[in-house]
Parts: C-alpha cells; structure tokens; sequence
C-alpha cells in the first residue's frame, strides 16, 4: 500500500497555519494517486459554504464554486451527509448519493457541467459545528479511483484529519455574529437557508414541499416513501399534484423553478 512520506508529513505540518497549507496537502496527496482538481469548503448546518481552497481553472470555478455557492450545494451529496453528522471519513460520492441522483435533474443541469467522471472526499468534524470536506476530483477524461487508489487515500485519513483540525480549528469563528467582514449569514444566505422550507409555500402543502425536496435530492418514489413513511403511489400522486400547482411539466422544469426561487433576493436585501 501506497503511503505518504515522513517528508511529505513533515511538509504537510510545516504548512499547517500558513496560506500555504491547502496547497501542500493536495501535493502531498497527489503522490499518492493523481487527481485533476481538488476544493476544499467548511460546511456548517444550511449556511453559504465557505471556500477554503480551489485549483480550479476560472472557467471551471465559476460552475465549481460561484455557481455551487449560490444555491445547488443545496442539493450536493457531501452537503447532505455533513448535515446529518456523518462519521469523519475518505467517501465516494456515489456512496453518499440517493438512489436516483444520477438522474436528479441537479445532476443533469448543474453537476454533469463538472465534466467529473468522479469525486471522493475526506469529511473531517471542525470545532463549532463545521464539517471541511476534501474533495479530490476526476475529469472524464480519466477513470474513476480504482479499489487500490481509494484504499491508499483513505489510509491516510487520519493524518489529513489531523492537519486540517489543527489548521481550521478556528474556522467557526467566521460564522459568528461578531466575526466581522467573514461573518455568516447575511440576508442573502438566511434566505438560501429557507429554500427548502419556503419553496411553493403559498400553493403547496408541509408535504409537498417535504416531496419536493426529496425529489430535488435525487431520491426515487420508492425511497421517498419508505422516507416519509407513505406508499410510493402516493408519492407519484404528490409529485401530479405538485406539478399542476406550480404549473409544470417535468422534473426538470421543477428544478428550474427552485433555483429561481435560490437566486431572486426577497425585497429590502
């Protein structure tokens, strides 16, 4: 098995509290197994995440980061599990998907603008309620991790995980209300925040909107039910439902809809 070198460690803590030390890590990484681009973002309960590295061309940031941050993190499997606790960890994003993300329509028209054929992320708890995910990521112009290439990234889990607790251990104090220019959330964000609680309120139901949310989520009819504890028959009559009350006709006219609703700021913002 592939490991990391006591210079490539003994770089890695060198760097620790520099602005050097996003950069180091990824190079580190990289002597293990080659990846295409690799970002970094702290994630705390539904708040704007924060960017805390990229090696993103610009082109490619405005999808990967701009665009993400505005409103289809939202939708992101490795937003989804920090949201819910998951253990500190090396994940493939098609472990943490639901069962139907590869047809959600955030896959189909904000995702697969990514041109990724894979993503894997080291999920490491911060202090103050953050979780940093890792991302190292494939274009398709390359294959996906093979067996051996994740089992030597994640065997170096535990040093990453140190490093970063150690390097953004103070990170939460960019949320606080006092944290100054870095401070979360402004108004923009509190209403990112309410997407999922506010969307359609005024013609949908609490459970069309729950519906609604799994759906956007990628999650089949048959898992929404076993989810919301009801038939999948009488999730697909929701989603009709939901569908003449918005006035649409597809899924993917539904998550058009949404990311209207993410991107219109309320009046006095």
């Amino acid at each position: 098995m592939n490991t990391l070198t006591n210079e490539h460690v003994g770089v890695i803590i060198t760097a620790i509290g520099t602005p050097e030390f996003a950069l180091r890590l990824v190079a580190a990484l990289k002597a293990l197994t080659s990846f295409d681009y690799s970002v970094m973002f702290a994630y705390r309960g539904d708040k704007r995440p924060i960017d805390l590295y990229d090696n993103f061309p610009a082109a490619k940031r405005r999808i990967f980061v701009t665009d993400y941050q505005e409103g289809p993190y939202l939708l992101d499997p490795f937003f989804l599990a920090c949201t819910k606790g998951i253990a500190p960890g090396l994940y493939r994003l098609r472990d943490l998907a639901a069962d139907r993300f590869y047809q959600s329509e955030y896959f189909r028209s904000y995702y697969v603008q990514t041109g990724l054929s894979e993503e894997v992320g080291y999920c490491i708890p911060l202090a103050g309620g953050l979780t940093a995910v890792i991302s190292l990521m494939r274009t398709i112009q390359s294959p996906a991790f093979s067996t051996r290439e994740f089992r030597d990234l994640a065997g170096v889990e535990p040093i990453v995980r140190a490093a970063a607790v150690r390097q953004w251990g103070e990170l939460h104090r960019r949320y606080s209300p006092t944290g100054g220019a870095d401070a979360e959330p402004t108004n923009v964000q509190r209403h990112i925040e309410q997407a999922f609680l506010t969307f359609g309120r005024t013609v949908l139901t609490p459970r069309e909107r729950e519906v609604v949310e799994y759906v956007l989520k990628g999650h089949s009819s048959d898992a929404i039910g076993k989810i919301l504890d009801i038939s999948p028959g009488t999730v697909r009559i929701h989603r009709k439902n939901i569908y003449s009350k918005l006035a649409i006709n597809s899924q993917g006219d539904l998550f058009s809809q949404f990311i209207r609703a993410l991107t219109t700021k309320p009046a006095g913002t």
